[in-house]
């Protein structure tokens, strides 16, 4: 089976991270996640965040550095989560994917029901504040 490669934003703004629920209709519904998407053939994994970001919430986010990558074995699929610190000074956010987001203190981000693949980005984002 085939590993998909999915990039996500760890995006910062006066010392909070962005999160967003998944819509209740879509897998993984009533998640929360760091947003992003699936890499695209040919697409750098950092023109596919910024594309992503985009399309699904209308943000543009300055990519500052790769964070790490997560392996996660879901029912249906595989994915590789690439993860990237980024940094947005935008205020509006647009809801195409997601039914809310939030921008929370990053050492609660345990406290929420993130996506099983986000978990090790976020006890790894944590460990290193």
């Amino acid at each position: 089976m085939d590993i998909i490669k999915v990039v996500c934003g760890i995006i910062f703004k006066d010392n909070r991270v962005l999160i967003c629920r998944r819509k209740l209709e879509k897998s993984l519904g009533g998640f929360w996640e760091f947003p992003g998407g699936k890499v695209e053939e040919s697409e750098s994994f950092e023109k596919s965040l910024r594309r992503e970001l985009a399309e699904e919430l209308g943000l543009e986010v300055s990519i500052d550095s790769h964070f790490m990558s997560n392996v996660h074995q879901y029912e249906r699929a595989t994915i590789e989560l690439i993860s990237f610190k980024c940094s947005t000074d935008q205020v509006e956010i647009k809801l195409i994917d997601h039914d809310q987001v939030e921008w929370i203190d990053p050492t609660t981000l345990l406290e929420w029901k993130l996506a099983p693949a986000d978990i090790p980005i976020a006890n790894a984002l944590i460990k290193a504040l």
